[in-house]
């Protein structure tokens, strides 16, 4: 039997913690997690001062904005929609998001996520992307009108569980505040036809939950959960400013949660209410939102943000441990995307891996290397990413995307979309 052995790893175990073990992939699956396995003609991947974790998830965004990273900076979120991100999007073609797209799974590959949820426009061509590079995506339509869900409904059709099952698709009604209520009941009962997850921001601005609180006398999360929104799996981003009632309704009602501290910090959107919605058993996973709002795509560093902005901000040393942030990467992330046997390593998973080479001198001393991961660790300490059982990424080189074509297209367009 063939396949890959990473062996002589610490690996990070379900449980939190980090033990000396090999790990044996044959087809898309983790087969055997162990010390000293020894499988006949596997190609043998030496651990040996590598940390092996599962893969990261993120859990929003919109991958093609990447075309959009440093242009419009330093503005609040509605100037920066109306002003500079809107207008330029109006321009964008298929081809340009295709690029885009590319250029944010080249960077997710090379900083360790091997999983990401999108939402944004010519999902087609993000399809086409995420199969062409062995990614793993669930795929949403940002949609605020009835041609949208079509499109919506048409990608879903198309694309859901395929690339071998690498791809997912939800449906995508942009915000409250984009999307009449009329327009949000319709998608309900497309969700319910298909079966479909709904990816939706909630919440995420005080401007947004106080002209809701004007326009219907109650919060963005009282209002979706009135008209039936949240009796379907839902998966709400960033969801910043929640009373105690609105953590209440969503935690009964099962609805994941999407945090983004790096784009909300950066935004000036505020605080999520994280430790509560955790105390109250809510699933709450890591995303970045995106490369033109944060301004990058790597999961490492929203896992140390979420680590370290809710013990400031609470004043409480413990309020989000290393551990509970590295599984809002991981584990949560799944839930999240509704992807079953994802984001651990326990035999019988799809191989999502990420490999980190330890030998780099803010590895020493290696007292945690949990901690290490979370406070210490960089990007470029990723070495190896496996997905669905193959290698996208082996000593830092991607494998599966032509890096050069990426930038020199994704330059070339970036600059056309943004010219006057």
């Amino acid at each position: 039997m063939s396949g890959i052995l990473l062996k002589n790893g610490q690996v990070l175990l379900p449980n939190g913690e980090v033990e000396l073990s090999d790990v044996y992939v044959v087809g898309s699956e983790i087969k055997k997690i162990g010390l000293d396995l020894q499988e006949k003609n596997a190609e043998i991947i030496d651990c040996q001062d590598k940390l092996i974790t599962p893969g990261f998830i993120d859990a929003h965004g919109h991958m093609a904005m990447t075309l959009f990273r440093s242009y419009g900076d330093d503005l609040n979120l509605m100037d920066w929609l109306n002003l500079k991100i809107w207008p330029a999007e109006a321009k964008l073609t298929g081809e340009d998001v295709y690029w885009g797209t590319m250029l944010a799974v080249a960077e997710m590959i090379k900083s360790g996520t091997t999983t990401a949820a999108d939402m944004y426009f010519f999902m087609d061509e993000v399809a086409r992307a995420v199969d062409e590079s062995g990614f793993r995506a669930s795929l949403s339509r940002g949609i605020t009108s009835t041609e949208g869900l079509k499109q919506n409904e048409e990608l879903f059709n198309n694309f859901h569980n395929s690339a071998d099952g690498r791809i997912t698709v939800m449906l995508g009604p942009h915000a409250i505040y984009t999307c009449s209520l009329d327009f949000l009941k319709e998608t309900i009962k497309m969700a319910e036809k298909l079966n479909c997850p709904i990816h939706i921001h909630v919440s995420e601005t005080t401007i947004e939950v106080e002209n809701c609180m004007k326009e219907h006398g109650r919060s963005p999360v009282e209002v979706l959960d009135s008209i039936g929104l949240f009796e379907v799996p839902t998966l709400a981003a960033h969801c910043v400013h929640m009373s105690d009632k609105d953590i209440q309704i969503m935690a009964e009602k099962n609805v994941k949660v999407a945090h983004n501290p790096g784009s909300n910090m950066k935004l000036a959107s505020g605080v999520a209410p994280v430790p509560k919605m955790l105390a109250a058993n809510m699933c709450v996973a890591l995303a970045t939102d995106g490369a033109s709002s944060n301004n990058n795509l790597n999961m490492l560093h929203e896992i140390r943000l979420a680590a370290l902005l809710h013990k400031v901000y609470n004043l409480d040393p413990l309020a989000v441990p290393a551990k509970t942030a590295l599984s809002m990467a991981t584990r949560s992330g799944a839930e999240a995307l509704n992807l079953g046997k994802v984001g651990e390593l326990k035999e019988g998973y799809k191989a999502d891996i990420t490999i980190f080479n330890t030998t780099d001198v803010h590895w020493c001393p290696k007292h945690d290397l949990r901690s290490l991961l979370v406070y210490a660790g960089n990007s470029s300490d990723v070495d190896t990413v496996i997905i669905n059982g193959k290698k996208v990424l082996s000593n830092k080189k991607l494998l599966t995307i032509d890096e050069e074509r990426v930038v020199f297209e994704a330059n070339r367009r970036a600059f056309k979309l943004t010219e006057k």
